[in-house]
């Protein structure tokens, strides 16, 4: 175990319908590497996960809603995918709030799969580099980003990942962007 984010607290940013891999890994390699992780959601309680989008995969503690959340209280946002998880996201005004503001802060945004989508609501994708899941790349270059088909993308503060096939990569490139981060 490492400790190169000790001491930093990391929000993970998830509805019902999250892909149940692109939540707990990123979160386990946090962990693991000392940050502290909160899981925030539209609401308090808890919420539903899933494998491979249909089969139903248990469910994950919420610590708070977004709407109680702070930008200033955290050092990186994860957004894992899922296509239901960002879908409900970006109609929810507080949440697409706290993926902008954390965007435009300067501090790091990792999205993976359909997590990206959530970007494309907060409108922060213009001119950026990014990846994602096959069937948002549209969705993407339309709200003005730059798509590629690669394995992890890093265009200064923003860092996104096509799939769970992938995770390794992003978890790694995760831990290593976030230990580099801006504090404050």
């Amino acid at each position: 175990m490492s400790n190169e984010l000790q001491g930093m607290k990391v929000a993970i940013l998830a509805a019902d319908g999250v892909e149940k891999v692109e939540l707990e890994q990123p979160r386990a390699a946090l962990e693991q590497a000392g940050a502290h992780v909160e899981v925030l959601s539209l609401k308090a309680g808890e919420i539903q996960a899933r494998n491979h989008d249909l089969e139903p995969a248990g469910t994950f503690d919420v610590d708070r809603a977004v709407s109680e959340a702070a930008v200033g209280e955290f050092a990186g946002l994860v957004l894992p995918g899922g296509t239901v998880n960002p879908d409900k996201l970006r109609l929810d005004g507080a949440a697409v709030s706290f993926v902008r503001d954390f965007v435009v802060s300067g501090k790091p945004v990792a999205a993976i799969c359909h997590g990206p989508w959530t970007l494309v609501e907060a409108g922060v994708v213009v001119g950026r580099t990014v990846t994602s899941y096959p069937s948002i790349r549209t969705d993407l270059r339309n709200a003005g980003a730059h798509v590629v088909d690669e394995e992890v993308v890093v265009d200064g503060n923003l860092i996104t990942s096509r799939s769970p096939r992938d995770l390794p990569a992003f978890c790694e490139t995760v831990v290593k962007q976030f230990a580099h981060a801006p504090t404050g």
